[in-house]
């Protein structure tokens, strides 16, 4: 937030100004004026900082747009409807439950270290902590991990189980798991000012654990439970790729995603006009600046090794495989982004791309089949970025950014030792353990209850027919035929 506004006494001023009324008057109106000018630099840093993070919400909002797009494209035309409705709804749906429930239990504060406690409805808000700016920002983040999870079960569910799965997500899961990281009471929150995990709390600055780790663990148990799409594994157990329709729309989605990391990392910040005591940087707004490198550098690397790293294993180039490392670059270096110089992001996003054709290789070999490989890249290079974090966290960045806890941990290979890297472990297994135990059990109840998938039938006619009306693009007598066959009017 903004600093408090300077004061001013008259009496300050008397031994400046000489006795008598005069001088009275005259330390009267120059202490005015003073106060006048300093509530309005306030009121400016307040504006400029609200200005930011609104913004920075937006940026995080638009990567809904790239996720719908991206979904689309990695989809067969037959399910391009489905999957854009399920994008809108996670907005939609994740929008009421976060404003219901969601923000209380992530930042109802004063809390305990497990769950918030206040602002459900957002009553009693704005409160002296938090504005409708940052529920807006929080919001944003919440159905980005709805988004991921979407595309984990895609082209097999029923409609009703991404409504039912969304709104647990956003609801409930996804909040505590915030709460625990970034609310100030949470019990492994690097805010927090006692009793921190190892000393250090955990350093997932804007959520390779928080939004990344969790969705897709609850993709994972999605597709695990809906089993593969028909025909992706032949009768002798043999990958068989169903591939997307539309290269353009993935290229686009990426795009999209890109821009919109710009809100999600520099972003976490919250405010840009903090200056930092230590008066070894300029300020926040260096900092700022410095994440949007470290995005950026890792995102470019992970792509440029994706690139060559599947020509030599495929033979061939291929514009998906390079988004996707691209975006698993980005989903990496978004635990550290704030904390690490930017040789350690190019570093960052080598390692992710290797670690997501590896992810993709096992999730071959097990028949696992995830048709946008979200559970792989935000999973496995999300799940990296943790740990590449406690390994490169940078001493004074670290300080810059958790600034009050003398002596904090920072990254094993920095010097930093390894208390930092024993939270990052642990933060790993709770998640994993959490999303499990909830999500696990979501879709398990909607499996025994046959709303989780769609019968044979429907999903090789396609979602859009069965569904959803219609096809997404030209209109043929064959989807005339199609309906008839399937009783659909």
């Amino acid at each position: 937030m903004a600093s408090s506004p300077l004061s001013c006494s008259a009496s300050d001023l008397y031994p400046l100004l000489g006795d008598g009324a005069n001088a009275t008057a005259a330390a009267e109106f120059f202490c005015g004026r003073f106060e006048a000018i300093s509530n309005k630099f306030v009121d400016t840093g307040y504006a400029v900082d609200t200005t930011y993070l609104l913004f920075s919400a937006y940026l995080v909002f638009a990567m809904q747009l790239g996720f719908a797009m991206l979904c689309a494209g990695s989809v067969r035309a037959k399910n391009t409807m489905n999957i854009m409705l399920t994008n809108v709804l996670d907005a939609a749906a994740g929008g009421l439950f976060y404003y219901t429930f969601g923000f209380a239990l992530a930042f109802g504060s004063p809390s305990n270290g497990f769950i918030g406690q206040h602002f459900f409805g957002l009553s009693k808000f704005p409160s002296p902590s938090f504005d409708y700016g940052y529920f807006l920002y929080q919001w944003a983040f919440a159905i980005a991990v709805a988004g991921i999870t979407s595309g984990s079960i895609a082209e097999r569910t029923q409609f009703v189980a991404y409504l039912i799965y969304s709104s647990f997500l956003t609801g409930l899961v996804y909040p505590i798991v915030s709460h625990w990281f970034w609310s100030a009471d949470g019990w492994a929150s690097p805010a927090r000012a006692e009793n921190l995990l190892f000393g250090s709390g955990v350093i997932d600055f804007a959520g390779s654990g928080v939004v990344h780790l969790v969705g897709a663990v609850a993709g994972l148990w999605g597709a695990l439970i809906e089993g593969p799409r028909i025909g992706r594994f032949d009768h002798a157990g043999r990958a068989v790729t169903l591939r997307g329709h539309s290269g353009t729309l993935v290229v686009l989605g990426t795009f999209l995603l890109w821009f919109g990391w710009y809100g999600f990392n520099p972003g976490s910040f919250i405010n840009i006009s903090k200056s930092y005591e230590s008066g070894s940087y300029y300020g926040q707004w260096s900092a700022i600046g410095r994440t949007a490198a470290t995005t950026t550098l890792a995102g470019c690397t992970a792509a440029l090794t994706t690139l060559f790293g599947k020509r030599l294993l495929a033979g061939h180039w291929n514009v998906t495989d390079v988004c996707n490392g691209l975006l698993g670059g980005f989903a990496a270096i978004t635990g550290g982004c704030s904390v690490v110089d930017p040789w350690a992001a190019v570093l960052c996003g080598f390692v992710s791309a290797w670690v997501l054709i590896g992810c993709n290789r096992l999730a071959e070999k097990f028949h696992y089949d995830d048709p946008l490989e979200a559970t792989q890249l935000h999973g496995g290079c999300g799940s990296w970025g943790i740990i590449f974090t406690a390994l490169f966290a940078k001493e004074a960045y670290v300080n810059e950014v958790y600034p009050g806890q003398p002596g904090r941990p920072y990254g094993l290979f920095m010097g930093g030792g390894a208390r930092l890297l024993a939270a990052h472990i642990v933060q790993i297994l709770v998640i994993v353990a959490w999303v499990s135990v909830t999500m696990g059990t979501v879709f398990f109840i909607l499996h025994k209850l046959k709303l989780l998938r769609i019968s044979a039938e429907e999903e090789m006619a396609g979602m859009d027919l069965t569904s959803h009306g219609g096809l997404a693009y030209v209109y043929t007598d064959h989807e005339d035929e199609v309906k008839k066959q399937l009783g659909v009017v």
